[in-house]
């Protein structure tokens, strides 16, 4: 496997507007990560998850266009804390009896900056909204491409307002490690 190395903007329109990933791309589960990061204890407390069940798939047109969804099991949170993890789970926040998955589904990647801006719907608890953030992209060849990014969101635009005593930060962050090979 060739070694990774950042994409500047520059090289990653190159490489869209020449073809060079065009075709289909799916999501390594073993090498992506998907994290969750909040406050707690009224900001004082830092607490961090992963959601331990990815799948994802996208494609990449002649064109240069991007598009692809990032499904995420909800139920597979993991804080490192029983209790906390069941309550995540409960219908207080994710509800994950009703509501299984959150889903990302990528509308644009534009290059920007030193890497690019992804634009897309993110579902929770079938709550939709728009959503975008800056993201790095890296390359190892024309077969391997990851994402690295955070996404900011507020919880309760997707209806998780469980806040007992005003403990919990309404603020969160989706860390995304994505990597992608082609099919």
């Amino acid at each position: 496997m060739a070694q990774s190395e950042h994409l500047t903007s520059p090289a990653l329109q190159a490489l869209l507007q020449d073809g060079k990933l065009a075709g289909s791309w799916t999501l390594d589960s073993s090498r992506t990560e998907i994290g969750l990061k909040s406050r707690s204890m009224w900001g004082l407390v830092p607490v961090k998850g992963v959601f331990r069940e990815v799948t994802g798939n996208g494609t990449v047109s002649a064109a240069g266009e991007v598009a692809g969804v990032i499904t995420v099991a909800a139920g597979s949170i993991d804080t490192k804390v029983k209790k906390r993890d069941d309550h995540l789970r409960s219908a207080e926040l994710f509800d994950v009896d009703s509501h299984p998955h959150i889903t990302f589904a990528v509308k644009q990647v534009q290059p920007s900056g030193q890497g690019v801006t992804v634009a897309g719907d993110l579902t929770v608890r079938d709550t939709t909204r728009p959503v975008s953030f800056a993201a790095r992209i890296s390359s190892a060849g024309e077969a391997e491409v990851s994402l690295d990014g955070e996404v900011r969101v507020n919880r309760a635009d997707f209806g998780l307002t469980w806040n007992q005593l005003g403990m919990a930060s309404m603020d969160n962050a989706i860390t995304v490690h994505a990597v992608f090979t082609r099919q």
